[in-house]
């Protein structure tokens, strides 16, 4: 009985480890995983471009100010323009 288990167990570690290899193989070595590795850094770019305020730097994403257009505004432009202030 504990063959047959152990045998199940290791045709599944197999399974799973060729799959990832494959993953893997398509990720690195093909266009398609080149395509998909720049749209993930596109990705990560536009997301940092869009938390950094070009007056005021980069702030955390929990900091911005969501408008109801659904655009992030910085706290210090935010408050610059509710209130009028300036700080330079």
């Amino acid at each position: 009985m504990f063959v047959i288990i152990l045998e199940g167990v290791l045709f599944v570690a197999l399974v799973v480890t060729a799959g990832a290899l494959l993953v893997l193989g398509v990720w690195h070595l093909t266009p398609v995983g080149r395509r998909l590795q720049q749209r993930a850094n596109r990705r990560r770019i536009d997301r940092v471009a869009e938390l950094t305020c070009p007056i005021h730097g980069t702030h955390a994403e929990r900091e911005l100010v969501r408008l109801p257009s659904g655009e992030p505004m910085c706290p210090e432009c935010y408050k610059e323009t509710v209130h009028g202030k300036h700080d330079w």
